[in-house]
């Protein structure tokens, strides 16, 4: 396990934090001991970009954890005061996944897409979508995944995500990390799309069941599951062009925003 972790800039969500999807899966690789397990994480305050975290591990008898903090100043050499920046967990989970899409199907619907639209209320003007510069959805992000999620009729959103060679990690692989970031965003898009603009990312819990080879296309799905006050609970997955369930996760949103003029919520 490390005793630090840092999130360079090219993983932010929004333009001066983290990417929600991104950050959960290199925290849950701190408690994982093997990649197939059920990992909750539970973020607490936004991640910083370019600053060591502090990552600390707590044993117990059936459940390993860990809990990620940054001093106050990070800068400061003096400074004793912390922030909890999530908390990290071995949790298993059941899920009920429907039925995804082809990824032709999911192709030939990208076009409705949010991430592709101009919005009034983008936090920068001009640019599309709802976080232009996301590491998951951003489109005007150089070298983003691209994982855009338009509406099904189904209720699903879904994405035909064009995996890319140069993403692999030392055995061609596509990192698991990037499978936790494709599994974020997507569940916004379906609030959005059922009326419902949320707010951030407050607990992602993922299990990936498969590999990948980079520079495979993949479907991403997602779906609203239920709001408990401003919690919003969604699912998403992911899938391979043979249908197989590469890997699932529960994401739950906190807070709610107002819905805006620009793109409005669609199905097809």
């Amino acid at each position: 396990m490390q005793k630090h972790i840092t999130i360079p800039e090219r993983f932010r969500g929004p333009p001066t934090s983290g990417n929600g999807g991104y950050v959960a899966g290199a925290f849950a690789e701190q408690v994982q001991q093997n990649p197939d397990q059920a990992v909750e994480v539970t973020l607490r305050a936004p991640i910083p970009l370019n600053a060591a975290m502090s990552v600390h591990r707590h044993d117990a008898a059936d459940r390993a954890s860990v809990t990620i903090e940054i001093d106050a100043d990070s800068t400061s050499a003096l400074s004793t005061t912390k922030t909890l920046i999530a908390e990290v967990r071995l949790q298993p989970f059941s899920l009920d996944i429907p039925t995804p899409p082809t990824y032709q199907q999911a192709l030939a619907i990208r076009h409705l897409a949010v991430p592709l639209q101009q919005r009034q209320d983008s936090p920068m003007p001009g640019s599309l979508g709802l976080h232009p510069i996301c590491f998951c959805c951003g489109a005007g992000h150089p070298t983003g995944l691209q994982v855009y999620a338009a509406p099904l009729q189904t209720g699903q959103v879904a994405a035909a995500w064009q995996t890319r060679a140069e993403w692999a990690d030392s055995d061609g692989l596509l990192p698991a990390r990037f499978l936790w970031t494709a599994l974020d965003c997507p569940g916004q898009l379906a609030y959005f799309h059922a009326g419902q603009l949320t707010g951030l990312l407050g607990r992602m819990t993922a299990r990936v069941h498969g590999t990948v080879r980079a520079g495979e296309p993949l479907v991403v799905t997602a779906w609203p599951i239920n709001v408990d006050g401003k919690k919003h609970f969604a699912g998403s997955a992911i899938f391979n062009q043979k249908g197989e369930l590469i890997a699932q996760a529960i994401a739950v949103w906190i807070g709610k925003r107002a819905m805006t003029e620009g793109a409005s919520p669609s199905t097809t």
